[in-house]
């Protein structure tokens, strides 16, 4: 497999946090020709075991609590979205899409 050009993977180190969206949208433009989609998943707010590792009581009771559907999502919710973007069968036709998975809108 022949590696990604120099200039991609300073576009992704730099730009990847302030403009994901279009690092994704055009990474997906640059290697769509060699059969390679790219598309992500941008989870919120999720539960895993080093929550409390890091955080006081307090923050760990209210962790999630802004959503809609006022608590984190289990990694076990979030999974599935990662396979359908993976599987060939699925998204065969999706490329330079981000998935948000962030426990709904609060229409506002």
């Amino acid at each position: 497999m022949k590696s990604l050009e120099p200039w991609i993977l300073n576009q992704v180190e730099e730009k990847g946090s302030r403009g994901g969206r279009r690092t994704n949208e055009r990474l997906s433009e640059h290697l769509l020709d060699r059969g390679i989609r790219v598309n992500a998943v941008a989870p919120g707010p999720v539960w895993t075991p080093l929550n409390p590792a890091d955080k006081s009581a307090e923050r760990v009771a209210k962790f999630g609590a802004e959503t809609p559907m006022k608590r984190p999502a289990q990694p076990e919710e979030i999974a599935p979205a990662y396979v359908f973007l993976a599987s060939p069968q699925c998204s065969s036709y999706i490329t330079g899409e981000i998935l948000p998975i962030i426990g709904g809108y609060s229409g506002g």
